[in-house]
C-alpha cells in the first residue's frame, strides 16, 4: 500500500543535520588531499550518489562511480581492484542495502570517511501495489503498510525520485564534504544551497504538473517509484517489486489486466536499464501502449536526459501524457 509515513518537523531538520554525524569516523588531517590532484577523491556507489557529490563539490573533488553506465546498479559485483581504489578515498558514499556488493566492500576498505545516504533521509517500506494515500494532516499510526508481489514487503532504497527527500541526502553529503575538507567548507555549503534551491523547484513542478490528472494509477515494471507516488498522490502498480530480478506470478499479472480497465489506465512504463519484456507482453494482452519511466539509477545514451534534472522531467512529461488531465 503506497502510504506515506508523515514524519514530525523536529524529525526533518534532525534528518538534514545528521550529515554532520553521518561520517564513521573523520580524519585526523581533514586536509582532503587524497587525490593525486590534491583534489577531495570521492567513490560513490551509483548514479544518484555521483551526482550529487559533482554538483556539491564542482571544482575541489575528483569523483569517481563504481556503477558504470548502462550497468543494473543491483546486479553491481565489485572488482578487487574497486575495493582498492574504495581504501584510498577520502569519502566513499553509498547507499547501504541497495547494492550488497558495495555494502560488503566497504566495510572491506575501512574508510574513514564513510557516508550511508540512507541516514540522512527516512527510508520507508513500499510494495508492488497500493490504493491508498495518507493525506496532510493524517495521524501516522496505522498507515505503514507494504503490500508487493506475492505478498512482499521491504525497505525501498530508491529514496532518490523524490526531490525533497533527494534534497535531505544533499545536505548531508554537502556536511560531509565540509567536514573531509574544511578548507572549502564555504563552497560546499554554497554549492549544497544551490543544488537544494533547484530541488525545490522541481518539487513544485511535480506538485503543479501532477495534481489534476485524469487518472491516479500508473503500471511501471518494477517498484521503484513508491516515494515518487506517495509524495504527489499517485498510485504506483509494480509489475515486479522493489527488486527488479523478481518475477510476476501469472495471478499478478491477471490482477494488472482488470486493474488497468477499471483505473482507466493507458500505458505501461519500462526502464532503460531493464528488460522491457514483461511491460511490452502486458501492454499487448491489454491493449495499452508503453512508454520510458526511468528510475535514474544510471545514465547512458539511452537516457531521455543528460542528467538527473532533465531525466526527471522527462518522467513528469511521460507521467502526464499517461494520466492524462482532468
Amino acid at each position: 500500500m503506497n502510504v506515506r509515513r508523515l514524519i514530525p518537523t523536529a524529525a526533518l531538520t534532525a534528518a538534514a543535520a545528521l550529515g554532520a554525524t553521518a561520517l564513521t569516523g573523520c580524519s585526523g588531517s581533514g586536509t582532503g588531499s587524497g587525490g593525486a590532484d590534491g583534489k577531495l577523491a570521492v567513490t560513490a556507489s551509483f548514479y544518484p550518489l555521483q551526482f550529487l557529490a559533482e554538483q556539491i563539490g564542482k571544482d575541489h573533488v575528483s569523483v569517481t562511480a563504481l556503477t558504470k553506465p548502462g550497468v543494473e546498479p543491483h546486479d553491481l559485483e565489485i572488482t578487487p581492484k574497486q575495493t582498492a581504489q574504495l581504501g584510498e578515498s577520502d569519502v566513499v558514499l553509498y547507499l547501504k542495502t541497495l547494492q550488497p556488493a558495495v555494502d560488503k566492500a566497504v566495510a572491506q576498505a575501512g574508510v574513514k570517511n564513510t557516508v550511508d545516504a540512507a541516514t540522512l533521509t527516512e527510508l520507508e517500506s513500499h510494495g508492488a501495489s497500493g490504493h491508498d494515500h495518507a493525506h496532510e494532516g493524517e495521524a501516522e499510526a496505522g498507515h505503514d503498510h507494504a503490500h508487493g508481489t506475492e505478498g512482499e514487503s521491504s525497505t525501498d532504497p530508491h529514496v532518490w525520485l523524490d526531490p525533497v527527500k533527494y534534497a535531505e541526502i544533499a545536505r548531508g553529503v554537502g556536511k560531509a564534504f565540509e567536514k573531509a575538507d574544511p578548507g572549502h567548507a564555504a563552497d560546499y555549503r554554497k554549492n549544497t544551497d544551490e543544488l537544494v534551491a533547484k530541488l525545490g523547484a522541481l518539487d513544485t513542478e511535480f506538485k503543479d504538473g501532477l495534481k489534476n490528472t485524469a487518472s491516479k494509477t500508473f503500471i511501471t515494471t518494477h517498484a521503484a517509484f513508491g516515494y515518487l507516488a506517495e509524495r504527489y498522490g499517485l498510485d504506483q502498480e509494480g509489475i515486479s517489486g522493489v527488486d527488479p530480478e523478481s518475477e510476476p506470478s501469472p495471478a499478478r499479472m491477471k490482477e494488472l489486466q482488470a486493474l488497468a480497465g477499471k483505473e482507466h489506465v493507458t500505458t505501461v512504463f519500462f526502464e532503460t536499464l531493464a528488460s522491457d519484456k514483461t511491460a511490452k507482453s502486458l501492454a499487448a494482452d491489454t491493449g495499452l501502449r508503453t512508454d520510458v519511466l526511468d528510475p535514474l539509477e544510471g545514465i547512458t545514451d539511452k537516457s531521455q536526459g543528460a542528467d538527473y534534472f532533465a531525466v526527471m522531467r522527462s518522467n513528469l512529461t511521460n507521467l502526464q501524457k499517461a494520466l492524462g488531465s482532468k
